[in-house]
């Protein structure tokens, strides 16, 4: 029997008279990419802040492995083992792309300090594709490997739970494909990953189930294919490329 990871039962944020996710339900089963797709303002980000402990839900629970996290602050929830990245990429600009990395494994789920730290980041870096730029200051990285950078930091951390945020946002085709060979990748090792994304190719390529968020609230559930063919999903993209 496959184990649930994440379990969200009647997700609500409002902010003041604005209901930004509405009762929203779903589970993520253990070793699964879930995507979490819907147009622009429909709420997928400020559920991922949900899970990730940077908001507090109005109502409802977000739960690990059983146990609730809803009321856990944002490193009480990354040291219990969810990791992330964000929409607009955020790296540490007064560290070098190794202490940046380093960064995630002292505060981490997994912590690690000294010689190992060093080790294990300089490994990390090497697959996201950073080998050669640890001592390099972030202020002097291109925006994609800021990007790389805050995936190793997410990935120091070893997430049972990875939330990705658009991170294939931006990429030119050849380094689209690195990324969905990459995340992919990180399945195969075991990491549990949720994936809110507007690449629709990704999407098909690596989720094995999605939910359809629209005004905050979850329209369609089930397989790329099902949702993407869903009549509702497909009125809700109008205009946009499925």
């Amino acid at each position: 029997m496959v184990a649930t990871v994440l379990s969200v039962a009647n997700a609500t944020k409002r902010f003041g008279g604005l209901v930004a996710v509405n009762n929203l339900s779903f589970e993520v089963q253990q070793n699964e990419v879930m995507g979490i797709i819907g147009p622009n303002g429909s709420g997928k980000t400020t559920m991922m802040n949900l899970i990730s402990g940077a908001l507090r839900l109005s109502e409802g629970s977000v739960s690990l492995d059983g146990r609730f996290i809803s009321t856990l602050k944002a490193d009480q929830i990354n040291q219990r083992g969810i990791a992330r990245t964000f929409q607009l990429v955020r790296v540490l600009p007064g560290l070098s792309v190794a202490e940046n990395c380093i960064a995630g494994m002292v505060f981490g789920h997994r912590r690690l300090w000294g010689d190992q730290a060093r080790y294990e980041a300089g490994k990390l870096l090497s697959r996201v594709g950073l080998s050669g730029k640890e001592t390099v200051p972030v202020g002097s990285l291109t925006y994609i490997d800021q990007k790389r950078l805050e995936l190793a930091r997410a990935l120091a951390s070893s997430p049972k739970l990875l939330l990705l945020d658009e991170w294939l946002a931006g990429l030119n085709p050849t380094e689209l494909q690195e990324g969905i060979d990459l995340i992919r990748s990180l399945r195969e090792e075991g990491i549990t990953i949720i994936l809110v994304e507007h690449v629709m190719d990704a999407i098909r390529s690596l989720c094995d189930r999605c939910i359809v968020m629209a005004a905050g609230a979850k329209i369609a559930e089930g397989s790329p294919g099902e949702v993407l063919a869903d009549p509702e999903v497909v009125k809700v993209y109008i205009g946009e490329d499925i």
